[in-house]
């Protein structure tokens, strides 16, 4: 195949991997929040539901698995990829013949499992995409990875919205809009299969595979063994230390409630991973383990995660709980939110990732993570200046009605002009340091473990996406939006006093890319 065709297929490829990524990423996120916030679920017990997103933050636990074990006929990466979409498929068609009102828990477990799947489903595009790209492609691979990623979440994430409203759009239910996104996840699993090419990868790497396998299991028991020991004693434990400083609170009982689940939710944090780090040991998880001290072997590996938890924190934060705040607090319609928040604005994000990339071949890498990052804060100032009142002050702007056979408008629809500039403010920026943060991460993985060391990175890059929303919905509840949102701008700021103090490191990965591999 010439040069200049391949690199227009691996382009396609990257695409439609982001497609397949970012579409089940919305049904456990923001859609779903719209889902709970018309079923009439408070915005604390919405936050607390985005803990469904959890293994997003422990798919590293697996994916030693992934690198290890090849499935038949389609290779290693293919094989787990079209293994996933197609359980993606079943989990989302169950999951949308569940009740999240008549059945919470029931609803939030198979959304977990949707979860679980969806994180699966990542280890093996990242590695794949990984893999695929030469050095000099990864930027711009990265900003086209962004607009699959978020074409697929403007249709799960914002059509879908438009699709729900009974006066506006389609006037669909939820579980015919999540049995519709089981329907595009068997449709990936047949491209997958049929127009992605074979990789060459390196050798997988050397491990007795029964170790591997007693490993995961010994993990997995120590992070059930977590849970229960965190359900049965840490919650009850914190509950009763905590009764007393409540004394004569005006707090809700109920926040006082979700303010004590944090506190025991961050103990039982504390004591699971080290369970889980002492099992992988004692059960010799080797993948595992010779994946993890590779990575650590780098030069300034610490500082790395630390400044991947911490480089889309204020971001994440900010976005967190977005969908209730414009629903809710804002009192925008569904059709609103879906045309500028969710469609708009997910195309904005596409154009800033694409013009992210294009800034990332002149900037290079750590110049264009300072700067993105600096936009990103700022970015955040917007929404507490929609949150103090900002709302009908730039007029509005009329959406015709309109009908493109699979979304439509019944009606004109009138969109705010200041909810406009805070969304285009916000995907603007967050696009384009998503551009650089993916380039980031692909320069720090080695080819014999893309899958462990992608996900363990992209895992440490998730906590804030979803560990901040348990603490959003009960901050946002206690102390407003407007001081939320300024919590959320100054959670932005650690992160480029730390990246400025890397600079030596992150240019080293720009002056020779291929050794971090």
């Amino acid at each position: 195949m010439p040069i200049r065709a391949a690199a227009w297929h691996r382009a396609l490829v990257v695409v439609l991997l982001g497609f397949a990524s970012g579409l089940p990423l919305a049904l456990t996120g923001q859609a779903m929040q719209a889902w709970l916030s018309m079923e009439g679920l408070d915005v604390a017990t919405i936050g607390f539901l985005s803990l469904v997103g959890l293994p997003y933050t422990f798919k590293f636990l697996w994916a030693p698995l992934m690198d290890r074990f090849d499935l038949p006929w389609l290779g290693r990466r293919r094989g787990w990829l079209v293994l996933t979409q197609l359980l993606l498929a079943a989990a989302l068609f169950v999951l949308a013949g569940t009740s999240p009102q008549g059945a919470t828990q029931a609803f939030a477990l198979m959304a977990v499992a949707v979860a679980f799947i969806s994180a699966s489903q990542d280890v093996v595009i990242d590695a794949y995409r990984t893999d695929l790209l030469p050095a000099a492609e990864r930027g711009i691979g990265a900003s086209l990875n962004i607009a699959g990623y978020r074409g697929a979440m403007i249709l799960s994430g914002g059509i879908a919205l438009i699709w729900t409203d009974a006066q506006q759009g389609g006037g669909w239910s939820w579980p015919e809009v999540y049995r519709f996104m089981a329907g595009l996840m068997v449709a990936a699993a047949v491209l997958s299969a049929a127009v992605l090419p074979k990789l060459k990868v390196a050798p997988a790497p050397q491990s007795v595979p029964r170790n591997d396998l007693i490993g995961f299991a010994a993990v997995v028991t120590a992070v059930a063994v977590g849970y229960l020991v965190t359900d049965r004693l840490v919650v009850p434990a914190v509950r009763a230390a905590m009764a007393p400083w409540w004394s004569g609170s005006p707090l809700p009982v109920a926040l006082q409630g979700r303010w004590a689940d944090l506190v025991a939710l961050l103990v039982g944090i504390a004591i699971t991973l080290p369970l889980a780090a002492f099992a992988a040991r004692r059960a010799k998880f080797e993948t595992l383990l010779s994946g993890l001290a590779s990575y650590f072997s780098q030069r300034g590996a610490v500082a790395f995660l630390v400044l991947i938890v911490l480089y889309k924190l204020g971001d994440a934060f900010a976005g967190s709980l977005l969908t209730p705040f414009l629903l809710k607090a804002m009192a925008y319609s569904p059709a609103e939110v879906g045309v500028v928040n969710k469609v708009l604005g997910l195309w904005l994000t596409i154009a800033g990732a694409l013009i992210g990339g294009a800034l990332m071949l002149k900037l290079g890498l750590w110049r264009s993570l300072m700067l993105f990052g600096v936009l990103q804060l700022a970015s955040n100032m917007v929404f507490w200046w929609l949150a103090v009142g900002a709302k009908g002050t730039l007029g509005a702007l009329t959406i015709p009605a309109f009908d493109w056979v699979f979304v439509q408008l019944s009606a004109p629809t009138l969109v705010d002009g200041a909810l406009l500039l805070a969304v285009t403010a916000e995907n603007l920026s967050g696009g384009m340091g998503t551009a650089a943060f993916v380039a980031f991460l692909m320069s720090l993985t080695n080819q014999r473990f893309t899958a462990t060391q992608f996900a363990l990175l992209s895992a440490f890059a998730s906590i804030g996406r979803v560990w901040v929303g348990p603490l959003a919905g009960v901050l946002a509840e206690s102390i407003g939006w407007p001081a939320f949102f300024i919590v959320s701008t100054i959670a932005a700021a650690p992160a480029l006093a730390l990246l400025w103090w890397l600079r030596s490191s992150v240019l080293a990965l720009e002056a020779a890319p291929e050794e971090s591999r």
